[in-house]
């Protein structure tokens, strides 16, 4: 009996020496897994993001760099009217004259779905927000001023520029998502909000007063009070086919839009257009906190 008591006590002395070992052999993966990630919070997870290479090859190539350098050098119109436009100026070489940059890493810029809105779609994450676009501001401002490239998905996959926008705030918003936490715009208001779980807080003027105030709420209180903004505004509604607006979603509607074709999409001071080979550039009213 005493061989058994001991050969037991042994093989308890092994497995506790075992469970030590994986448990700090565990402290020492996420001692060096969680710094790393600590480091980097703003990262824009690109697994989530569908052919990100294409998209990091696309901001970093000749072509984008050019149309930046287009929207840089010229002033910003005169008219202070949302419509008013003014030609870029016409140069061999866009960049010359216009100090060294680069232009970020995409991040993800989500937005409310249409099924979400209608309250046809539940109140969770992968049914309440879809990935919209793709934002790059600059490293830096240059002259004093700063740019945002937006990329939109093709059909049949890849991302192709639908606007560069003047300012970075829409890629400053969408680095604040953090591992366990998703950004998220409403784009009729130009509000930012971040979801925790199922709890949507806001991150800007807009967003606050888009939740009456409130410091938070549930995402299916989100729900109820964007449906009731916007449940009758959907595309189709009378209130879309009568011309009254643009309908819910607008900005998505740049998907599918040749490389070559950069549009406006709302909402920031200045954003470039070409439309027909003319580049315009086109005052928008700043709306952001």
């Amino acid at each position: 009996m005493r061989e058994t008591s001991t050969s037991r006590t042994r093989a308890a002395s092994r497995l506790s020496r075992l469970a030590t070992l994986l448990v700090l052999s565990t402290s020492a993966l996420l001692a060096i897994a969680g710094p790393a990630r600590a480091a980097a919070p703003m990262d824009p997870l690109p697994a989530d993001i569908p052919d990100y290479q294409a998209a990091l090859d696309l901001v970093r190539s000749a072509d984008v760099r050019a149309t930046v350098c287009s929207f840089l050098s010229a002033p910003l119109p005169d008219g202070t009217g949302p419509g008013a436009t003014q030609s870029l100026p016409d140069k061999a070489d866009p960049c010359e004259g216009i100090p060294a940059f680069t232009v970020n890493d995409p991040l993800a810029l989500n937005e409310i779905t249409p099924g979400f809105v209608a309250g046809t779609s539940l109140p969770i994450a992968t049914e309440a927000i879809k990935l919209s676009h793709l934002v790059s501001a600059l490293n830096a401002p240059v002259n004093g001023r700063n740019a945002t490239v937006m990329l939109a998905p093709t059909d049949g996959g890849g991302w192709h520029l639908a606007a560069v926008r003047d300012g970075d705030s829409d890629a400053a918003y969408a680095g604040k998502a953090t591992v366990g936490t998703l950004v998220f715009t409403e784009p009729q208001i130009r509000g930012w909000y971040q979801l925790k779980l199922t709890t949507v807080e806001p991150l800007n003027d807009q967003a606050r007063q888009g939740l009456n105030g409130q410091s938070s709420v549930s995402l299916s209180d989100y729900q109820k009070l964007v449906k009731a903004r916007y449940a009758d505004k959907l595309p189709g509604s009378e209130y879309d086919t009568a011309g009254m607006s643009s309908g819910y979603g607008a900005a998505s509607r740049t998907e599918g839009a040749p490389s070559s074709t950069p549009v406006v999409v709302g909402g920031s001071v200045a954003a470039l257009a070409l439309a027909g080979g003319v580049f315009a550039l086109r005052r928008r009213r700043n709306t952001d906190a």
